[in-house]
């Protein structure tokens, strides 16, 4: 395999990292992260190196630094949300067998990992020269991903995938060297890491972290040299809901080259916002910690607002029925589950052989998300199968289409749709709502529904929220959403 950041040894004054106002060029990366990577890679062939590191994912120029030198190394690397819980880093600890714990100077480490060695990352250059590159299906990253049947499951990447989703990136997104990204995402999940760090370093661009984000922030950075934009849900509804009275966040959006949006859907509502305010289209694409990106709108295709795109170079996709038989029409209204495969898929979860196995059917990898596919090849995400598919007197209906349309409503601020036991329609419809203003009534939610999709798609019971539970990527929490 050829390198994975070949701007290491190739454009040495270009800026690879900033966080805030410190910053690194190709060549001080180069220096600081290989005689790192030397250290790792030679205790590990001596027998008594780690056989995988646990870097502590704060928001830093270390742990850019930190990753980069375990990929450099070979040896897998375990980002962890400084913010897990006690019972969850206990599980990440024992599940993944880290041996060393590596993270930015004066970090107080919490008891599950004080016991292990740890290693603080100083910026000190030494000799630029790079290990040998590891082999292509090496496991790279091992991301946790979030329990909610069990304990969370190690999703092992092999530098295969990551390679061959950023790759695929460039074609898409039309993605150069002279691209400058710009975003506040954290950096334990594949988001605001692989994509949002890893990716401008493997195109040798910039990668600019806001460490908190905000649309003050944001404007500065996209008013200087910042092109693109990399964020969640939960971030463009403040750019949307800001953009109309704010010019100076207006002004810089329009500038940016590209706006990208993951890990949750977009509303079509918010799209339309930031669209009239700033002549740009944010593109969706939709992706798995076990597969990478699928898909996405792309650079130079529609724009199809509500829609994540069409698969990836070197990404098979299709849909298939309950009984598992491939969906053939691509009519945007047949429903199936996603099923994918390609060189973006992961490799196992980890020590657990009997989850990999139920995770395939054959060589393809059943996602769990259902969707439907238009005749230009468009998917559009209607929810999980597990908690989003919604069967009502005899219809399949998937959640998320009637949440675009519920914040369609001028009184609704946020919304999340689930499906409770119902005697006579088998589920009933809920929605969940976070008003904005003065609340709607039931029955005006539920024709506003029915007059945009179709009756039997109207919601039957309506519950009123402060907000909705999300996670750190802003993807609501249906399973904390009770009667």
């Amino acid at each position: 395999m050829s390198a994975l950041f070949p701007a290491l040894s190739s454009t040495p004054a270009r800026t690879a990292l900033r966080f805030g106002d410190r910053a690194l060029d190709y060549a001080e990366l180069a220096a600081i992260a290989a005689p790192l990577a030397r250290r790792l890679a030679e205790s590990r062939s001596s027998g008594g190196g780690p056989v995988r590191v646990a870097v502590w994912a704060t928001a830093s120029i270390e742990t850019g630094v930190a990753v980069v030198a375990a990929l450099l190394a070979g040896v897998p690397v375990v980002p962890v949300n400084p913010k897990a819980g006690e019972r969850e880093l206990a599980h990440i600890v024992s599940d993944s067998a880290v041996s060393l714990v590596l993270s930015e100077p004066g970090i107080d480490l919490p008891p599950q990992l004080r016991a292990l060695p740890h290693a603080e990352v100083e910026l000190a250059p030494g000799d630029a020269t790079l290990p040998p590159e590891p082999d292509a299906e090496a496991p790279a990253i091992i991301v946790y991903t979030s329990g909610t049947t069990g304990p969370p499951k190690g999703v092992v990447l092999p530098r295969r995938a990551i390679a061959h989703t950023l790759d695929a990136l460039e074609d898409a997104w039309q993605w150069t060297e002279d691209d400058v990204l710009v975003h506040g995402l954290p950096l334990f999940h594949v988001h605001g890491l692989i994509l949002g760090v890893l990716g401008p370093l493997r195109r040798g661009g910039t990668v600019i972290h806001l460490g908190r984000f905000s649309t003050d922030a944001l404007a500065d950075e996209l008013a200087g040299t910042g092109t693109m934009v990399f964020g969640v849900p939960t971030m463009y509804h403040r750019i949307a809901e800001e953009v109309d009275g704010n010019p100076k966040l207006a002004k810089a959006l329009s500038g940016a080259r590209l706006l990208v949006s993951g890990s949750a859907a977009l509303p079509v509502r918010d799209h339309q916002r930031i669209t009239a305010a700033t002549g740009r289209h944010v593109v969706e694409r939709y992706g798995m910690t076990e597969t990478l990106m699928n898909t996405s709108v792309r650079f130079d295709g529609e724009a199809g607002p509500g829609t994540v795109g069409v698969p990836l170079p070197g990404v098979d996709l299709r849909l298939v029925d309950e009984a598992g038989n491939p969906i053939e029409a691509w009519d945007g209204v047949s429903v199936g589950e996603i099923q994918v495969r390609g060189p973006n898929l992961f490799t196992e979860y980890l020590n657990r052989p009997d989850a990999t196995a139920a995770a395939f059917d054959g060589d393809w990898f059943r996602t769990g998300d259902m969707a439907t596919r238009d005749a230009a090849g468009y998917v559009r995400i209607v929810g999980r199968k597990a908690t989003d598919l919604i069967k009502s007197g005899g219809y399949k209906i998937g959640a998320g289409e009637i949440e675009n349309a519920l914040v369609e409503h001028p009184a609704v601020r946020e919304a999340a749709v689930t499906g409770e036991p119902d005697a006579d329609l088998g589920e009933r419809i809920v929605a969940w709502i976070v008003a904005e203003g003065e609340r709607p009534t039931e029955q005006e939610l539920a024709d506003h529904v029915a007059k945009l999709l179709a009756p039997h798609k109207r919601p039957r019971v309506v519950r009123f929220l402060d907000a909705l539970p999300r996670n750190d990527m802003g993807k609501v929490l249906k399973r904390a959403l009770r009667g």
